[in-house]
């Protein structure tokens, strides 16, 4: 029988993976070298040009001028703008290196994104010069999209203007909350009339897609402020939004997510509660779940990609094709070659004395199993698709999933028969814990310490 929302959220509100990768990071085990790792990119690098899908590009830009509090990003909080500059130097220089190695006349390219930190830290001008070099070294498909993340603090109209001029189409502000008392917490203070007055300037300079990432659990976070956010925010009409839970997470390094007190925090019920008033304002105003905290307007690419079953999830986000390989640029940046994952230095002196020695600034990774791949496929059907097939895969342990899987089956939130499932719509919010039961690594091996955010 199938039980009520609340009661669910509840019951499946344990410490799990977010699945941007499979393996999740901390089940990677084998390091690729460098060699290794060029020759799985060159091999995706061939199946991409074969199908015409295109590779991506994400280049991450490190640096803000404030610590925001709830953020376990990789940052480096600075007000010495000079420093940008230098950085991106050295992003040149990791450019070479792989145009060097992978020595191909052109490379086509269907998703380029700057993320952070704050790309916008960076001005105008030296987003210019951080673009030009890469785009003169690339071929642009007819249907690439390049977007990158706002901090509507720091973003100006002449930052819209050169990023439109240099072919950026998408648009991600990251609000949070409009509450006050939330927004001093987590020490990123902005108005709706600031928000507002970005988005319309983001429109009128020609940005196609509006993304807006909203967080859900944050200090002092009530109901009331989940619905005077989300009621401003249909005012302003994004594209997308995503809804994310917020990750405490103190015990990784360097997140400044000990810059308030945790009592502050909503308790587990208070903040599925939080979860549940804001998914149900937004699917009631028009805004369709397509994924995994993702919501989208029936217009938007992904809502359209997700009906089609062209949807697709890198360590980007969702994107509405098959986008492969992603190479990262720039410090602790991740790159995927399908076969194979690399993550860059994650400290800026380390990063920068790989590249000065010569070498890919490569700091850990993993070269994926037969069985990785084909629980990563399954796994990235339910992200994409809310549904997966498993048949004829000898890797799936059926016995082990069907008895991981039975209590969702009756609780309903999900159809499961033999080597098929599909996640019926009370089931979406639980889409990690579904996710949960194919995990072989995890099942095999469950984490001795706490290194998981909570699933809701």
């Amino acid at each position: 029988m199938t039980q009520n929302l609340t009661s669910l959220l509840k019951k499946y509100d344990v410490q799990g993976p977010r699945y941007t990768s499979y393996p999740t990071v901390p089940y990677w085990e084998t390091d690729p070298t460098e060699d290794q790792w060029i020759q799985h990119l060159q091999h995706e690098l061939d199946r991409s040009i074969a199908s015409q899908s295109g590779a991506a590009i994400y280049i991450h830009l490190p640096f803000c001028e404030s610590l925001c509090t709830f953020c376990a990003c990789n940052k480096i909080i600075t007000k010495k703008k000079e420093r940008a500059e230098r950085y991106i130097g050295f992003v040149h220089r990791e450019w070479e290196l792989y145009k060097n190695k992978l020595d191909r006349p052109y490379l086509p390219v269907s998703e380029i994104h700057l993320g952070g930190g704050t790309p916008t830290f960076l001005s105008p001008q030296e987003l210019e010069m951080l673009m030009i070099p890469i785009l003169k070294d690339i071929q642009l498909l007819p249907h690439a999209e390049l977007s990158f993340e706002a901090d509507p603090r720091v973003t100006s109209t002449t930052h819209l203007e050169m990023l439109y001029q240099l072919g950026f189409r998408r648009i991600s502000l990251g609000i949070q909350d409009y509450d006050l008392k939330v927004q001093q917490a987590i020490h990123r203070v902005q108005s709706v009339e600031l928000v507002s007055k970005l988005t319309q300037e983001s429109r009128a300079t020609g940005f196609t897609g509006v993304n807006f990432d909203l967080v859900y659990g944050l200090p002092h976070q009530k109901i009331a402020s989940i619905e005077e956010t989300i009621n401003h925010v249909i005012i302003q009409r994004p594209d997308r939004i995503a809804f994310y839970a917020y990750a405490h997470v103190p015990w990784v390094g360097k997140t400044g997510q000990r810059g308030f007190n945790e009592d502050d925090l909503p308790s587990g019920d208070e903040k599925r509660a939080l979860y549940e008033r804001g998914r149900a304002l937004l699917q009631n105003t028009g805004y369709i779940e397509i994924g995994m905290d993702h919501f989208a307007l029936s217009h938007d690419p992904l809502f359209k990609a997700f009906e089609q079953k062209t949807l697709f999830r890198n360590f980007m986000g969702y994107v509405p094709y098959h986008v492969s390989p992603l190479i990262g640029l720039g410090v602790t940046s991740i790159s995927d070659a399908w076969t194979c994952f690399a993550q860059n230095e994650k400290e800026m002196p380390d990063y920068e004395a790989k590249i000065l020695a010569g070498h890919l600034p490569l700091y850990r990774g993993h070269v994926l199993t037969d069985e990785d791949r084909a629980i990563r496929e399954v796994i990235l059907k339910l992200m994409t698709q809310f549904e997966t097939d498993w048949s004829g895969q000898k890797y799936i342990d059926q016995e082990l999933v069907s008895i991981l899987l039975k209590e969702a089956a009756n609780d309903d939130l999900i159809t499961f028969n033999n080597q098929r499932l599909r996640v019926n719509e009370i089931g979406k919010p639980f889409i990690r814990n579904i996710c949960m039961a194919f995990d072989a690594r995890l099942q095999r091996k469950k984490p001795d310490t706490q290194i998981f955010s909570r699933t809701i």
